[in-house]
């Protein structure tokens, strides 16, 4: 359980790197989110130990965090592991609804947007409704707002009930949840018990084809089956 165990998302980020090392191809587009975890799974990869030419673009713009997880730097890091090469999104992940449509229409924004739909293998995170809030800057009283509405996950934007539904949307740049539905392998790693929702929640969209989580999450969500 990553939660008490600090070496938790360590375990669970070298078995990502492990799998994506068995299915990525030389030619292959790798599409990836930002993320502690992220960073981690970056982190794993011995340098000329992967297929090297994969091209790695970033599925989200940025949150103007600790750069080291932004998707740019995830992005970058995983690239120069792999000995391939990368592209980045030059625009903040949350923008103005008024402001969203003049930032997609920028040609380098839009190529990389474009290029990232075409991955073969998209490898992203997932957190909590809060933190994920959090992240973004909300007030606690948005906070509050947004629990109450059921909000137990984050991804790509959207926050979701702990049976898949939307509950909230966020203006952003980069890959839409729908986008999820063309790209052939959608990779989910996330760890942790107070997860356990936020997995569920995400996994319920039915947009993940491999999820990697560690034995918090996964006696976690036993449990809830158990009680349905």
């Amino acid at each position: 359980d990553a939660d008490g165990d600090p070496s938790g998302q360590r375990d669970l980020a070298r078995e990502a790197a492990h799998y994506l090392r068995t299915i990525l191809k030389d030619g292959d587009i790798l599409a990836v989110s930002g993320g502690s975890t992220m960073a981690q799974v970056a982190e794993s990869f011995t340098p000329g130990d992967s297929p090297s030419n994969v091209t790695v673009v970033p599925v989200r713009g940025g949150l103007g965090e600790d750069i080291k997880i932004q998707a740019n730097s995830v992005a970058v890091s995983l690239a120069e592991r792999l000995g391939g090469t990368y592209r980045l999104l030059h625009a903040p992940e949350d923008v103005l609804p008024c402001n969203l449509a003049q930032i997609l229409n920028e040609p380098r924004i839009r190529s990389v947007i474009a290029l990232g739909r075409r991955a073969n293998v998209l490898l992203h995170g997932i957190g909590t409704a809060e933190e994920m809030a959090r992240r973004r800057g909300f007030d606690d009283e948005a906070i509050m707002d947004l629990i109450a509405s059921g909000a137990v996950g984050e991804a790509f934007g959207c926050y979701f009930d702990s049976d898949g539904n939307i509950v909230h949307n966020t203006t952003s740049v980069g890959l839409r949840l729908e986008d999820l539905e063309k790209i052939p392998l959608v990779v989910t790693v996330g760890g942790g018990r107070s997860k356990a929702w936020a997995v569920m929640s995400v996994l319920s969209r039915g947009y993940c084809d491999v999820c990697i989580t560690d034995e918090g999450v996964a006696r976690r969500l036993m449990s809830l089956k158990e009680i349905e």
